[in-house]
């Protein structure tokens, strides 16, 4: 097999400006649960809302970014995506009530919806083929130290009160990812004439990649209850008096992600998706049981290993999965499919599982969602794992 350079200046670039939009959607969505209850007296489900609309207006941009990235070009996207979320960023000093934050969460969405699409689909075309899972692995770790970082300050600053301060970082933030990708040399695709009027149709295949969509399906309901974990870890933690340890739990979610990506990458491109999914599945699930078992720092920490080990090990191969069998003229599509459908589960959750709390509890909706999961294998099975052998050669470049 050639081993095909991975680790260029441009690789680089693309990783660390994704790792800045990440970092200030980590920074926001763990905490703009607290800011508004605190600062708007919102309930359970307006909190969890105030979150969630976020991945919603993510999910709206994404569904237009896909489309239109290869045409208009990846890198004029990925610049007016990172000017908007900028914008929206600095609108936040001016809410003043729950509704303006509500508007606002949703167009800063739109902001980071078209800014990820974008330096994911750059990452896609600069990734060799025959290192795809590898790289797509590497690539998310700028996702997975944001997992770890943003939430880890963000709870620290939130508890003090500081959220002006939680504003002024995120905005910086996207400030030093737009100058970043001034350095960007990124490859376009050159559309024939009929690829273009296709993609300019609006029809479903215009706006999604349909073999992207089994696997896209999966990761909105792993998604959905990966949720759970982001939105309302801050407030369990302080039900349980365990905030000190909930601090470090995506700290310990990370160094877990960080120790295993080296390896499930390469296993991945050399023995197939299944004997990296099927124990993602699994370490995931385990780790919500935990976590709605948790009555100790030790154990509320080791829930957060398993959950790295879990979702962390699933995301990047999720959607290297969704690129491998999509064509290369279509890795937008693919992307942009994938995060779709992310983001609906990831977007959705905190709403309705805010109504679900009162019914089960915190403890209860944990190990529901671990029951989710465990469905998900299910899923996986007869959706992509019987259907599909190992494939390591390049796609059929076609509709």
């Amino acid at each position: 097999m050639h081993n095909s350079n991975l680790w260029t200046k441009d690789f680089l670039i693309d990783s660390v400006t994704n790792c800045f939009l990440y970092l200030s959607y980590y920074l926001l969505i763990l905490t703009i649960t607290l800011y508004a209850a605190d600062q708007f007296q919102a309930s359970p489900s307006e909190a969890g809302l105030a979150s969630g609309i976020f991945i919603l207006g993510a999910l709206f941009a994404r569904i237009f970014a896909g489309r239109s990235i290869e045409r208009v070009g990846r890198k004029k996207t990925l610049y007016f995506g990172l000017s908007f979320f900028l914008l929206t960023t600095l609108a936040y000093f001016i809410v003043n009530s729950l509704p303006l934050l509500l508007c606002i969460r949703f167009l800063n969405g739109v902001g980071f919806g078209v800014s990820s699409t974008a330096t994911g689909t750059i990452a896609a075309s600069i990734i060799p083929h025959e290192r795809r899972g590898e790289g797509t692995s590497y690539y998310a770790l700028s996702m997975t130290f944001a997992s770890a970082v943003g939430p880890f300050l963000g709870m620290l600053l939130s508890q003090q009160g500081h959220f002006q301060l939680i504003f002024a970082l995120c905005a910086a933030l996207i400030g030093v990812s737009f100058t970043a990708a001034f350095f960007l040399s990124v490859p376009e695709v050159a559309l024939t004439p009929e690829q273009q009027a296709r993609m300019k149709e609006y029809k479903l295949s215009s706006f999604l990649e349909a073999r992207a969509i089994p696997i896209a399906f999966i990761s909105a309901l792993t998604g959905f209850a990966f949720s759970g974990i982001l939105c309302f870890l801050s407030a369990y933690t302080r039900e349980i008096n365990l905030v000190g340890a909930g601090s470090f739990f995506f700290i310990v979610y990370a160094a877990a992600v960080l120790i295993s990506r080296p390896f499930t990458g390469r296993i991945f491109d050399r023995r197939g998706e299944d004997m990296v999914m099927y124990p993602a599945f699994l370490l995931l699930a385990l780790g919500l049981l935990i976590l709605s078992l948790a009555d100790t720092g030790p154990l509320l920490l080791l829930a957060g290993v398993c959950a790295g080990l879990g979702f962390g090990t699933f995301m990047s191969s999720a959607q290297a999965i969704s690129v491998k069998v999509s064509p290369r003229h279509r890795m937008g599509l693919a992307t942009s499919t994938f995060f779709i459908f992310l983001d609906a589960g990831v977007g959705v959750g905190p709403f309705l599982l805010g109504f679900l709390i009162p019914a089960t509890g915190f403890r209860g909706l944990y190990a529901s969602m671990a029951a989710v999961v465990m469905l998900c294998i299910v899923f996986y099975y007869f959706l992509h794992s019987r259907k599909a052998p190992v494939r390591n050669e390049e796609p059929v470049i076609e509709y």
